[in-house]
């Protein structure tokens, strides 16, 4: 029984900064950023968005009501928790109207979260065929104004229902894992800012990289070019290219498999980094924009979340796949977004929701998105629709 991705959604920021614009202001060559971390702009998250509702947005554009009375487990990976006790997913479940007869909670791991629950909805699903499962991968990358990781911000989130029979990717049972207790990347309870180490971070994505891959294939007697295309988690877009180098003499094509790595990063490119679902804004970069997929295809996925856990894992896209209305889709979300300047930025980066007590309202005239927060009140975050 084929299992995998039956849909896939994505929603992000309508506000973006021009990476050109970040490096003039932080006084850097512009190919520093464009060429040298592989990125062309940034989404900026305004305060009336946060993982909640950046994951309903996502979500509601590819639910059907059918849909939500079927999914009987909503899975949410994301490093940017909002409450220490309730999960972002109890909130999905009653904004989208999910039938509660779902179970719904929250995983992390870093950046590794959203593959957690995928794969774990695989297995649910295999056990219960009928079943439908939402795993939401959704995070706010923040290290702070005019800091070494300001170019690697952005923030959006990525939605997938899985199923049985999946219209867009068939997950295989071959994965193998590596984990290791490395303080790499973190962010402690008393901040909004994540902590780096960023050469050491680096360098582990990378060991973490060719660790599993190397398992992968003594354990399923696969080669490079079994595979149509390798995806990656992409905190930064070079991230990847610097991983597949690492392994591209093994290819006796290895400028096919840049060829599709190019189309699998055109996304993350003009987002930046979402943390838990970058790996699969790549996912939906491929299946948009390469020319060279088709039924049964192999893919490779390499998943890593600082701290450190990685997996690689294989996937067949669908023969009953069409990528036509997910390019448009995608296209028309990323066209129709507004630039901040500089000052416009900084300005939106400081009012996110504060960390204290106080009570706060946001103005949400300049937010038309389905699902806003609207500000907190009593220690409850506001969540609104504008449907």
């Amino acid at each position: 029984m084929a299992i995998g991705i039956d849909k896939i959604g994505f929603f992000t920021s309508p506000y973006y900064l021009d990476i050109v614009d970040l490096a003039h202001a932080r006084n850097e060559e512009p190919n520093k950023f464009l060429i040298g971390i592989g990125q062309k702009k940034q989404s900026v998250i305004p305060p009336t968005q946060d993982v909640v509702t950046l994951a309903a947005n996502a979500a509601e554009k590819i639910l059907s009501t059918a849909d939500k009375q079927q999914i009987d487990m909503i899975i949410f990976g994301t490093e940017t928790g909002i409450d220490n006790s309730k999960s972002a997913a109890i909130y999905i479940q009653s904004l989208l109207g999910i039938s509660n007869q779902a179970r719904s909670f929250e995983i992390k791991q870093a950046c590794y979260g959203g593959t957690a629950g995928l794969q774990m909805g695989v297995e649910h699903i295999r056990l219960h065929p009928d079943s439908k499962v939402l795993v939401l991968a959704a995070d706010i990358a923040r290290y702070g104004i005019n800091t070494p990781g300001e170019v690697t911000q952005g923030g959006g989130a990525v939605a997938m229902l899985l199923a049985a029979d999946p219209q867009i990717l068939e997950i295989e049972d071959k994965r193998t894992f590596y984990s290791d207790n490395i303080m790499d990347f973190w962010r402690p309870l008393y901040r909004k800012d994540a902590v780096v180490d960023g050469h050491y971070s680096n360098e582990i994505y990378i060991d973490f990289f060719k660790r599993t891959w190397e398992l992968y294939q003594q354990k399923y007697n696969r080669q490079l070019d079994d595979f149509s295309s390798l995806i990656f988690h992409l905190p930064y877009t070079k991230m990847g290219l610097k991983a597949l180098r690492s392994i591209i003499d093994e290819s006796n094509h290895p400028q096919t498999l840049l060829a599709q790595f190019e189309a699998s990063r055109v996304y993350n490119a003009l987002v930046g980094n979402l943390y838990t679902g970058s790996l699969y804004l790549s996912l939906i970069s491929l299946l948009a924009n390469s020319n060279q997929l088709a039924g049964g295809s192999l893919i490779g996925l390499f998943s890593y979340g600082s701290g450190a856990q990685g997996e690689f894992y294989s996937a067949r896209i669908s023969n009953r796949f069409d990528n036509k209305n997910l390019k448009r889709e995608m296209t028309d979300l990323l066209a129709n977004r507004q630039q901040l300047t500089i000052d416009q930025y900084q300005d939106m980066y400081r009012s996110a929701l504060s960390l204290s007590n106080e009570n706060q309202k946001f103005d949400l005239s300049n937010d038309s998105s389905d699902f806003v927060l609207a500000g907190r009140q009593d220690d409850q975050r506001l969540y609104q629709s504008q449907k």
